[in-house]
């Protein structure tokens, strides 16, 4: 990507010789590389450079006008500068966005260190190899329909005529194996693993394979399950996704725009059992990728939404921040209308439980490994949900995988009534969590 420093200093003579006193500059660059393989073969092999920018201009009125744009050479910036400043006049005349109080606020380590791309030729060899392996794990494992090795180097960049220049740069590697058996007169069964790290030589592949069998061996041998009311314990995986699917519960721009389950009021109050607490955390260790700032330029941080059950904070722009009269936590995206989203969840065990539960030796509990169909099974406004999922009923440590069922309830209630989150945590591609107990929720079987 052109050098930030010459894009700021291109920005600053067009907006000066187009009479604009005041803008930013939002920019991302992205290369990425990704295969996957079938049967032995080498099915598909995308490589794509995406890069952008997007430009806000505010006029003497102080309104305020959007564009975006793939030109960051000067003539390009000119000619955003130019439509910006031309779309601002017809910009929103209240809750005008403005510049971040923190876009300036110096940041301790910006991230610049890239790794090395390995050519696609080892990524495709990795990865068949990875397949050949996994389908030699178990004679009922007979393909890998869903798999994918991916490299990604990215680079960010804001800056605004207030003097703010911020910059990083990252890497990440990913792969994810999805398999599915044949055996007579069964039904066929999946299972997946996934994981992620800064480069392809760190890739822990050998492990997302162990995972993938062992959890599809697991699901071989399987039985239906009646319908009722059963303790259920989520995995880190399926309890984040939840957790994602209520993510309004936090966002200060849905509070605004009454889309939320909070109240602005709600703050301090007693929302989920006293032993969870939940973090937004975007920098936390495990976070591979992290970003220092978010679009408005805004240091990222850790963001205590639940302490010990009780709600603690909100995830704001700095347009939400004004309005609730605080200050930006860094989960702002600009464009036409800036929006909030979380970055990195850390949800871990807050309080010392009245008893230490476990799988070794609980009767009857259901262990929810992956829920589905999150796109239509969520009433995010209603606090419902109605979810398949994959999982097992473990009664004194022995796993019987459940044919098909359902699990449905209130995530309000799913909150109050935790039981149990246990110690160990796991990095999923939403966070670090730990398997979260629940004291019982309706089961739909067969």
């Amino acid at each position: 990507m052109t050098k930030i420093q010459e894009i700021a200093t291109y920005a600053q003579e067009n907006a000066a010789k187009l009479g604009i006193k005041k803008f930013d500059i939002y920019g991302s660059t992205v290369d990425d590389t990704s295969v996957q393989v079938d049967q032995g073969e080498p099915k598909q092999v995308k490589a794509s450079n995406r890069s952008g920018v997007i430009v806000r201009v505010w006029n003497e009125e102080n309104t305020m006008g959007v564009t975006s744009t793939t030109d960051v050479d000067p003539l390009g910036l000119e000619l955003a500068l130019k439509t910006a400043y031309e779309a601002s006049f017809f910009g929103v005349k209240e809750n005008i966005p403005d510049f971040s109080p923190e876009a300036t606020v110096p940041i301790a380590n910006p991230r610049h260190e890239k790794a090395p791309q390995s050519p696609v030729s080892e990524l495709i060899e990795k990865l068949l190899v990875a397949e050949k392996e996994l389908l030699s794990t178990h004679p009922a494992i007979t393909s890998v329909p869903y798999n994918g090795l991916a490299q990604r180097d990215s680079d960010r960049f804001y800056v605004n005529s207030d003097g703010a220049v911020r910059t990083e740069s990252h890497s990440l590697a990913t792969v994810y194996l999805y398999t599915k058996t044949e055996e007579e007169n069964k039904k066929p069964r999946s299972a997946g693993a996934y994981r992620v790290k800064e480069s392809l030589a760190e890739l822990d592949i050998a492990g997302c394979i162990k995972e993938t069998a062992e959890k599809t061996i697991s699901h071989l041998n399987y039985e239906k399950i009646k319908t009722g009311k059963y303790r259920v314990v989520f995995s880190p995986e399926a309890f984040l996704s939840l957790l994602g699917a209520f993510s309004n519960l936090f966002n200060a721009q849905s509070i605004l725009d009454n889309q939320s389950l909070s109240k602005a009021e709600d703050i301090g109050k007693q929302l989920a059992s006293p032993l969870l607490s939940v973090y937004d955390d975007a920098l936390h260790p495990a976070n591979i990728g992290a970003e220092t700032f978010d679009g408005e330029g805004t240091p990222t941080r850790q963001v205590k939404l639940i302490e010990n059950g009780v709600l603690t904070s909100f995830l704001h722009s700095a347009g939400t921040a004004k309005r609730f009269n605080t200050t930006p936590t860094g989960n702002a995206s600009i464009g036409a209308k800036v929006s909030v989203s979380p970055n990195f969840y850390h949800v871990f065990a807050a309080d010392k439980p009245e008893q230490e539960l476990s799988l070794e030796t609980a009767e009857n509990v259901i262990l929810i490994d992956d829920l589905q169909a999150l796109h239509a099974g969520v009433k995010s406004l209603q606090g419902s949900f109605s979810l398949p999922f994959d999982g097992w009923l473990i009664n004194k440590g022995e796993k019987t995988s459940i044919e098909s069922a359902t699990v449905a309830g209130d995530f309000l209630e799913v909150l109050q009534s935790i039981v149990y989150v246990e110690k160990e945590v796991e990095l999923t591609p939403g966070g670090v969590c730990p398997r979260v107990w629940v004291s019982e929720l309706s089961i739909t079987g067969e």
